[in-house]
């Protein structure tokens, strides 16, 4: 794969922040709440555990995890650990928002819960080892510095399943656009620069594909074809501009758009409501 970096433009645009809540031993059972705009991050150093929460059906599901392990709720999910009253277990547990209240567009493209065991990722274990040492020594700062571990430990995540898409199961959207390397050119290129008149010929060009292949795979990996793909994203940055109180006009201009109508129409399509309407009801 060409050295496109494909993270930074999105982890730069929308910064999560990790807010350490728990370390040591969970006994009994433990329930996390869902709250709109949050998600979870748990490291299970030792020990092991039963995991519950609501599948898409409405019916209880379990997940057993008996190996140390990472479980990120990418969403707002409830979930409860189970677990034995033993010395012999081990977490830590951080807290994931997006700043502005919004949703990550890596998020979206996640399924409700991503468990991978801490052996399959090598490169996880210096961030770990140092993020365990700051919660073990209790010293001055560690709150602030086992955060931004916490956020360096989701980020090394997010490029390992770029990598390792196959093993995590990813659905069809952004993740498995950007591990397939001529998609991941074109989301890239628009993700950067999302005020350039963008078409369909010039982001197949991007990708270096011909138009009807980089329609199709784009669609069959992304789960949207290229143009709407533009139009979420688009409309994703205009609401955290607004919510900044960038005025409309320029808002419009920054992301390409011939005018405020043309942006207004494409915005309302999308939301439900005018971009002066939601940025009223958002608070600003």
């Amino acid at each position: 794969m060409d050295p496109v970096d494909r993270l930074s433009s999105l982890l730069e645009r929308f910064r999560i922040r990790a807010a350490l809540f728990h370390a040591g031993p969970l006994c009994g059972v433990t329930t996390f709440a869902a709250k709109p705009g949050r998600g979870f991050l748990h490291v299970l150093r030792e020990g092991e555990m039963s995991v519950t929460h609501l599948g898409a059906d409405g019916r209880l599901e379990t997940l057993q995890v008996d190996e140390p392990s990472l479980l990120f709720y990418p969403r707002p999910l409830e979930h409860a650990f189970h677990n034995a009253p033993t010395d012999d277990s081990d977490f830590a547990c951080a807290t994931v928002d997006v700043a502005g209240g919004g949703v990550h567009p890596l998020f979206l493209a996640l399924p409700p819960v991503v468990v991978v065991p801490l052996d399959a990722v090598p490169t996880l274990r210096p961030a770990l080892d140092l993020l365990f040492a700051e919660v073990d020594a209790a010293a001055c700062g560690q709150r602030v510095i086992v955060d931004r571990l916490f956020e360096v430990v989701l980020m090394q995540l997010f490029r390992w399943m770029l990598d390792h898409a196959d093993q995590v199961g990813l659905p069809a959207g952004l993740l498995t656009g950007l591990a397939d390397p001529a998609l991941a050119r074109a989301l890239v290129a628009l993700h950067e620069a999302p005020g350039e008149r963008w078409s369909l010929t010039s982001l197949a060009a991007a990708a270096r594909l011909s138009r009807s292949t980089f329609a199709a795979r784009f669609t069959a990996l992304v789960g949207v074809p290229p143009v709407e793909y533009l139009t979420t994203w688009r409309v994703m940055l205009a609401q955290e501009m607004l919510l900044a109180g960038q005025p409309v006009g320029l808002t419009a201009s920054r992301l390409g758009y011939a005018s405020a109508p043309a942006f207004s129409r494409a915005f309302t399509q999308r939301v439900g409501v005018s971009p002066r309407a939601w940025a009223a009801t958002a608070g600003v």
